[in-house]
């Protein structure tokens, strides 16, 4: 066989369902040989798009989604994808065509080099010189993607190797597990929770990765510890549970900072730091952190770490459950921080103010869709919305990306969602702005046949920029844009169109759209003066 065959062979052996990707001139070989694979190679409309499919198809299944690009632009498009995947420890493995060996000492068409190009976007990246290393470099790859903490590998492989012959296997799958914290850092941990009189969990991303929310919920009904959430933190606790606190990231004011500010020892649980910078929690850095992960805390003087207890986290928190003593704390406030935060959303319920208030629509999507159904937010000012009022029941039921946080996910996200969940309804959230990142990729979604519902919120601008400028500035700089007929693309691409001209209108558009199990769009103007009155009350809010 040769070099690209091998490669092929290998990613077999990993278990790859789906390449998600461009074909292109130097990746010839590559295509040719998936002809008589048993992966399926997915046909996107851009590279970023592969590799948001790629990442998505990770972070749900925890095995690495793989992307494919040419050199050059196909492969500096796919970087954003890459880099979006990486600092969401997302696993994934992306390939790059590359030009021959024999001119890459020289200016040449399309060359650049591409470890050097994703080198600071993934965990590990190599080029393919000979054909031999084909097997170990495939393995490692996969490895380093689903380590701790998980993210994105970068293969290179110049088209003369590509086609050379060669003779090699692929390399046994060996699993690698994480180490358990001992004895004596487990018991320090229970003293120092058993001695804290507010503790407060801050539940982040690593409890989804891990698989670790069955852990999560033991080690909270035997402590009473209430618990709050990271925007990819989402329903590792269900939010109708008593000592749920929600969800926490908005920079600066909310419901849940009275919960930071009564505590005097926060325990974090899987927190990847990208996604809610210690100072706007722990602005003193005077609470102390028990911090419970896969690896050491990154260094910040907002997030002084008085124990480390690392390795599984699952397992960890299991021994924390068996060691910890039954307390019954005086949680009253918990009560007040969670009925503040569910009013809100009960507020709009039956609004019919128009344009669509934030809350109501949020409040609409969330009575149609049940439990285990699936809402991927793009970003943008609808993300902070999202985040804060879309209360979920289980992880990775409400997708956000909140380490690169790149717009135009939310659309290719939605596609590797259903292809990975078909039995779920999938439902991708995006404003005006972020959609037309995208927007292309409605005729994969049609070409594959995915029913995936695309919910967009419209106002003509970028909104959540605009937000940060008014409330910076008082006024707004160079952020509206026009727009297409939104519903003339979608049906331009076959999908069915729905607009939304009464406030009334949007839940049963929303059930119309699941029942015809189609692909759908539903155009939903947004009032966006809602952020701004958002911002004065939380500005005035008393802990």
């Amino acid at each position: 066989m040769n070099v690209a065959q091998l490669v092929v062979k290998c990613l077999e052996h990993e278990g790859v369902e789906y390449i998600f990707g461009v074909p292109g001139e130097e990746n010839l070989d590559i295509m040719d040989a998936l002809l008589d694979s048993s992966i399926q190679f997915i046909v996107t409309r851009h590279e970023a798009s592969a590799a948001f499919m790629a990442g998505m198809y990770g972070r749900l299944t925890g095995k690495p989604g793989v992307c494919l690009s040419t050199l050059g632009p196909g492969a500096t498009n796919l970087l954003t994808g890459v880099a979006n995947a990486n600092m969401d420890h997302c696993p994934l493995v992306a390939i790059t065509g590359q030009a021959g060996l024999n001119r890459q000492h020289k200016e040449s068409h399309q060359y650049y080099d591409l470890v050097s190009v994703f080198k600071p976007v993934t965990k590990w990246n190599v080029q393919i010189k000979k054909g031999e290393v084909v097997p170990e470099v495939v393995r490692k790859a996969f490895r380093v993607a689903t380590q701790e903490k998980m993210g994105a590998a970068h293969i290179d492989l110049p088209e003369d190797v590509a086609a050379t012959e060669v003779g090699e296997s692929p390399v046994n799958l060996i699993n690698h597990t994480l180490s358990e914290a001992s004895e004596r850092v487990i018991q320090q941990a229970v003293r120092l929770i058993e001695k804290a009189k507010r503790p407060l969990i801050l539940a982040g991303n690593g409890i989804v990765r891990s698989r670790a929310e069955d852990s999560l919920r033991a080690f909270v009904k035997k402590t009473s510890i209430p618990v709050v959430h990271t925007f990819m933190g989402k329903g590792a606790l269900p939010y109708t549970d008593d000592l749920s606190l929600l969800t926490a990231g908005l920079v600066g004011k909310d419901y849940i900072t009275c919960g930071f500010t009564k505590a005097d020892v926060i325990i974090a649980i899987g927190f990847d730091m990208a996604e809610y910078p210690p100072r706007s929690w722990n602005p003193d850095g005077a609470v102390p952190i028990i911090h419970i992960d896969t690896q050491e805390a990154e260094t910040d003087a907002n997030y002084p770490v008085e124990l480390n207890v690392l390795g599984n986290i699952a397992e960890n928190l299991k021994e924390l459950s068996v060691k910890a003593g039954c307390t019954h704390r005086n949680n009253d406030w918990v009560a007040d921080v969670r009925k503040a935060a569910l009013a809100e959303l009960a507020e709009y319920r039956d609004s019919d103010s128009f344009p669509v208030k934030p809350q109501k629509i949020i409040s609409d999507v969330r009575s149609v869709l049940g439990k285990e159904d699936i809402l991927i937010s793009d970003v943008g000012a609808h993300k902070m919305w999202l985040a804060r009022l879309y209360h979920t029941y289980q992880p990775n039921t409400c997708l956000i990306s909140n380490g690169l946080a790149s717009m135009g996910v939310s659309v290719p996200g939605a596609i590797a969602a259903k292809m990975v969940h078909p039995d779920r309804k999938v439902v991708a959230v995006c404003g005006d702005g972020s959609f037309q990142m995208s927007s292309a990729e409605l005729e994969t979604a049609k070409r594959l046949g995915v029913p995936i519902i695309i919910l967009l919120w419209r106002d003509g601008g970028y909104g959540l920029i605009e937000w940060k400028q008014l409330k910076k500035f008082k006024r707004s700089s160079n952020i509206k844009f026009g727009n297409p007929d939104f519903i003339q693309l979608a049906k331009s691409y076959g999908f069915e169109a729905i607009k939304i001209t009464e406030a009334n209108q949007l839940k049963p558009a929303m059930e119309k759209a699941i029942a015809m199990n189609k692909p759908v769009l539903i155009d939903c103007p947004v009032d966006y003066s809602e952020n701004m009155k958002l911002t004065e009350k939380l500005g005035d809010l008393p802990c």
